[in-house]
């Protein structure tokens, strides 16, 4: 498992060929407040339950309010055999104070 800054993030993005799955993993009205264009959300409490509509293979970005729920879900994806896990450090949060600064916050 790997962790990238908001900026580290908006980097790779820019330069990445095969852009990552974007996993949101807080719940519906956080999503619902903002959310990272093209991120899809399974709140963490679902993770187990709905792991094999992933793609172990597949590079993942996981994405919460403040980077530490995605980084227990980035470590338990980690630990039933996905490859390719990026924890977003800072979060959503992070993302907005640097980022995308129009984005709402809360």
């Amino acid at each position: 498992m790997r962790e990238l800054e908001p900026a580290q993030l908006q980097e790779y993005l820019d330069a990445c060929e095969q852009p990552p799955y974007l996993l949101d993993v807080r719940q519906p009205w956080e999503y619902d407040i903002c959310h990272l264009q093209g991120s899809e959300l399974i709140p963490m409490s679902e993770i187990q339950a709905r792991v094999q509509e992933l793609d172990p293979d597949r590079e993942t970005v996981v994405i919460c309010h403040h980077g530490i729920r995605s980084r227990a879900v980035a470590r338990f994806l980690a630990e039933v055999g996905f490859s390719q896990v990026i924890n977003l450090k800072g979060g959503i949060d992070g993302w907005a104070r640097t980022i995308d600064v129009s984005m709402a916050t809360y």
